[in-house]
């Protein structure tokens, strides 16, 4: 009726639709809390789904490979080069990062296959690909051979990431902020808060107090459900 219809409408006007594809694999919903302004909002049109590749191969079909994913994250910050450009010759505020704004760019620049939730929803396998590409390509080819989907293997990258912020004082943040091509990029929120719990219960362990998972056996490591 005219109720549904309008009631539609205003989801759809508060940016609240998501692809189903980002619905389906647990899109990370409090990324707003990095980019407060929302943005988007209307609905996009049905995208190819990813599967998992390995280094080099191209998906057949009606699918996309992840070389063709991580490449989605080079464009992006072409546009957003483009936009820092507009934004020096009008006199304004620069972007530092990924933001909204630069969505929306590329939008109208025709990309309308980058998108807000997409992009953040992989962020971080992106960020394992460009700090540990032979681990990132080994993962791949291993979640290839067993014919794991691609939600199996984009949950399979925060533990790497969460063991190279073990080595460098659990600082996620500054490890992006550090990187070139990850600077410009927010950390998602679940990898900050998996790297969080993992250096609390490291922490717990070496002072001797009792952890979720096995006490001081437990070593700290591997109890999450990455």
């Amino acid at each position: 009726g005219v109720k549904a219809k309008h009631g539609v409408q205003r989801r759809i006007k508060k940016g609240r639709i998501e692809s189903s594809s980002h619905a389906a694999h647990g899109g990370d919903d409090n990324e707003s809390e990095d980019d407060p302004d929302n943005g988007g909002g209307a609905e996009r049109q049905r995208e190819h789904p990813f599967i998992v590749t390995e280094p080099g191969e191209v998906a057949r079909g009606k699918k996309n490979g992840l070389d063709y994913l991580f490449h989605l994250y080079e464009q992006c910050r072409e546009f957003l080069v483009q936009v820092q450009n507009i934004a020096k010759e009008k006199g304004e505020k620069c972007p530092t990062k990924v933001t909204n704004q630069v969505f929306r760019f590329a939008k109208k620049s025709g990309a309308s296959y980058i998108n807000k939730p997409k992009m953040r929803h992989y962020v971080h396998c992106y960020a394992l690909h460009c700090l540990d590409e032979e681990g990132s390509n080994a993962l791949r080819r291993a979640y290839k051979e067993r014919g794991e989907n691609v939600g199996a293997w984009r949950q399979a990258c925060y533990k790497p990431l969460v063991t190279i912020a073990a080595r460098q004082g659990w600082d996620i943040d500054a490890i992006f902020n550090s990187h070139p091509r990850l600077s410009i990029w927010y950390v998602p929120t679940k990898l900050r808060q998996l790297c969080h719990a993992e250096r609390s219960a490291a922490v717990a362990v070496a002072t001797g107090s009792t952890t979720v998972g096995g006490g001081n056996d437990a070593g700290g490591v591997g109890h999450l459900l990455f």
